[in-house]
């Protein structure tokens, strides 16, 4: 698949998955457990956590994150881009770079159902887990948000649309929303109006509901990791799905629950809203320690 434009710079680097290039971000000292595993939401990826690990790694912690198959600078996986897929990407690229664990895992958005497959599949390396306005499996069986969901399919079909290009170019200022340094901005804003990067991102959204049933699928997670939930927005807490997505850290042996109000979903990772999403890396690992 042509790419529309010429990426900017590697942030990070390249390994070797099985024949195809997977682009890996590092941060922090070279042995610090447990590792700090970040996993982007939906037309996402490791530039989006250029702030969490950039303070994550002020602080001595270590963290990885990457781009998935077709996304960021990575080369395309095979079809359909399930949770299976994902999942069986990342246990791979894992294995490749000689991380068995302890993980502490980070999702954001869409992350938290591949999350939640992968701690099911490998719960012996799971430390605990932080989840950024994440979906849940029992989120995305909630109706209001499956009807969501669907709507959320019919724009992917339509950025990933060839004759969107020079609007999505034009609009391509828009395309760092969580609010990143630099470097990391220009990622994203290339990545916005990139063809291939939209497709890639489509795929996945696509095979929506085959990813919910496989993270349903994997039941509940142990009630002994530690788990904290961060949300964004001033939606109360009493709604169904805020309520709904909250349930991982209620049911969680130690947790917690914090609302960013002024955050958005996608700002919460970035430069102005961080800073929550560190402090709750910092109880599992402690908490897990």
């Amino acid at each position: 698949m042509t790419r529309a434009s010429i990426a900017p710079p590697a942030r990070g680097e390249f390994v070797d998955l099985d024949g195809r290039r997977m682009h890996v971000v590092r941060a922090g000292p070279p042995r610090d457990n447990p590792l700090v595993l970040l996993e982007a939401g939906s037309f996402g990826f490791s530039a989006d956590w250029a702030e969490v690990q950039a303070r994550l790694a002020a602080l001595g912690v270590r963290s990885l994150t990457y781009d998935r198959a077709g996304l960021g600078l990575s080369d395309p996986g095979p079809a359909p881009r399930d949770g299976l897929a994902i999942v069986g990407d990342l246990e791979r690229l894992l294995e490749v770079v000689g991380e068995s664990g302890p993980l502490l895992l980070v999702g954001h958005s869409m992350a938290g159902l591949h999350l939640h497959l992968f701690a099911g599949r490998n719960p012996g390396k799971v430390a605990g887990l932080v989840l950024v306005d994440a979906v849940t499996p029992n989120v995305a069986l909630d109706v209001a948000v499956r009807r969501g969901a669907a709507q959320y399919q019919n724009l992917a079909r339509l950025v990933a649309w060839p004759r969107m290009n020079p609007i999505l170019r034009a609009l391509s200022r828009w395309g760092d929303m969580i609010g990143l340094a630099p470097d990391a901005a220009a990622h994203k804003r290339w990545a916005f109006h990139d063809l291939a990067q939209r497709r890639a991102a489509a795929d996945e959204i696509l095979q929506w509901e085959t990813t919910v049933a496989q993270a349903a699928a994997a039941g509940p997670l142990d009630p002994n990791w530690p788990v904290v939930v961060v949300t964004a927005g001033p939606a109360p807490m009493y709604l169904k799905p805020r309520a709904i997505q909250a349930d991982p850290a209620w049911k969680a042996r130690r947790g917690y629950v914090e609302n960013v109000r002024k955050a958005s979903h996608a700002s919460l990772v970035g430069r102005r809203y961080a800073d929550a999403v560190v402090k709750a890396i910092e109880f599992v690992r402690k908490d897990a320690a």
